[in-house]
């Protein structure tokens, strides 16, 4: 048996457990949602499996249906994110309670909305932007310059300067300026004795020695 597919598809979320979704379902249900996708996060999480399991969902001629425009995404860049996937897959748009309250389509009249959405995308970079230029700004007149923080002061930085330079300054010994010798020394082989040098302690050796030249 086919699995029943619902052309109008709710999404409901709300930020803890402790609040009820039952409200946002009511009236997705009233609208004719035959299936309601929810998320129960915090809002200090950025992923939401209801909101992606529900987009998974969609076919082109779906239309996901939410309670207010605000519950596509915590702030205006994921209700953007989300409104422009929306638009890149031929997919309309209902919204059932808020100043935004309507169906809007990709194309004709509602294809406004999506036009709306991406100029709002596009002025919050540049406003993003423009607020990233103005801080840097700020700090670097303020002497901060970014980066990572310098380990050395200016008295530490002056000290080892001037060991650096006393240290050029004084002329190293010749034993530690001589250039190593390339010489290979080899042993010595000791001279075979000769009998006939060896003297007898009557021409002038103390008696009992004997002395080899």
């Amino acid at each position: 048996m086919a699995t029943q597919h619902f052309d109008l598809i709710g999404y409901t979320r709300v930020s803890t457990n402790g609040q009820d979704a039952q409200l946002q379902r009511d009236a997705l249900e009233t609208a004719g949602c035959g299936r309601v996708f929810e998320d129960k996060i915090s809002s200090r999480v950025t992923a939401c499996p209801g909101l992606a399991e529900a987009l998974d969902y969609l076919r082109p001629t779906d239309t996901p249906c939410v309670w207010k425009l605000d519950r596509l995404g915590r702030s205006v860049k994921e209700v953007l994110t989300v409104a422009d996937g929306l638009h890149d897959q031929g997919v309309s748009l209902r919204i059932r309670t808020g100043t935004l309250t309507g169906t809007y389509k990709p194309t004709g009249e509602g294809k406004f909305f999506f036009v709306m959405m991406a100029a709002f995308a596009e002025l919050e970079r540049d406003m993003i932007h423009e607020r990233t230029m103005a801080g840097l700004a700020a700090a670097r007149a303020q002497g901060r310059t970014g980066g990572r923080p310098t380990v050395m002061d200016t008295d530490t930085l002056a000290a080892a300067r001037a060991r650096h330079a006393k240290t050029k300054a004084t002329p190293r010994s010749p034993k530690h300026s001589a250039r190593p010798s390339t010489a290979t020394y080899r042993p010595a082989t000791p001279e075979p004795c000769n009998p006939n040098r060896i003297l007898s302690a009557n021409h002038g050796s103390p008696a009992g020695q004997t002395l080899i030249r």
